[in-house]
């Protein structure tokens, strides 16, 4: 591996440790200081599409906006952050990510089927692998809550969001469509989350408000940078980092560390992820 795609892991390894710190910020809100999931998720979003609105050197794509295809991306992600965070309130982060982790597997058998991407048989063989790991963190049937029940959905719509960006990766710059989601993910979140419950306002929420928009907002945006500098057939894997970071979060700040069953779940995830290296190159 060369020194530049050693530089795009070391961004990937940075972005996939900013989102969950975002996420453990997010928890704390809502399990600590009694803020609605809603309202976190829309103060995620205003604080990330004031930050983008800072770095964006170019002049706003306005016609951008008229797309329906723009706004069902962004109320994708939009509902994805919603629900990750309802997960949170209530479940461990490692359980919640392992839960997410749907997505990618999701994406997959969606992208195949609407984008009809080439798939093999390899890649189909890791993509019930990681299932399974997911049917190991979930243990459907066995008492799930309604937490474990948010973080499917979040997955089930990253998923979605992930095969909706592939389709319009061509319409506008990558900034440009950061742009966007934050922008219109404000605008959706705004009703639900001005409506919720709102905490006091003291240093305290507001430094964990703003760790939680601008640690999101900024792995968002390094991993833009990162895909562009190494393409996506390389670092793709390196997604599967997040799990790692949430486990990690989720013993630092709370103390909480996944029993055996889902320790396996989260091994298989990672050996699934890890091994699309191999079919990728």
């Amino acid at each position: 591996m060369d020194r530049h795609t050693l530089g795009s892991v070391a961004l990937m390894f940075a972005a996939m440790s900013l989102i969950p710190m975002g996420d453990a910020a997010g928890k704390l809100l809502t399990g600590t200081y009694g803020a609605s999931p809603p309202f976190v998720a829309f103060a995620r979003f205003a604080v990330g599409a004031a930050m983008v609105a800072i770095l964006l050197r170019e002049r706003v794509m306005w016609w951008l906006y008229r797309d329906w295809r723009i706004w069902l991306r962004a109320g994708l992600i939009a509902g994805g952050i919603g629900c990750i965070l309802a997960a949170l309130r209530t479940e461990e982060m490692a359980t919640v990510f392992g839960a997410f982790f749907v997505g990618p597997l999701f994406s997959y058998g969606l992208s195949a089927w609407l984008l009809k991407e080439r798939i093999s048989a390899g890649q189909s063989v890791l993509v019930l692998v990681g299932f399974c790991g997911v049917l190991l963190v979930v243990r459907p049937g066995f008492g799930v809550t309604s937490g474990v029940g948010f973080a499917l959905a979040a997955g089930l719509l990253y998923g979605a969001f992930l095969t909706t960006s592939r389709w319009l990766a061509t319409i506008a710059p990558p900034r440009q469509l950061m742009m966007t989601q934050t922008l219109l993910g404000t605008l959706m979140l705004a009703p639900l989350g001005l409506a919720g419950t709102v905490p006091a306002m003291d240093a305290t929420v507001a430094g964990l408000l703003l760790v939680s928009g601008v640690a999101s907002a900024s792995g968002n945006l390094i991993l833009i940078l990162a895909f562009r500098r190494t393409g996506a057939t390389v670092l793709a894997p390196f997604v599967y980092f997040q799990l790692i970071s949430a486990t990690f979060f989720g013993w630092a700040v709370f103390g909480n560390w996944p029993d055996g069953i889902t320790l396996a779940g989260l091994v298989l995830l990672l050996s699934a992820g890890f091994g699309t290296l191999a079919f990728r190159r």
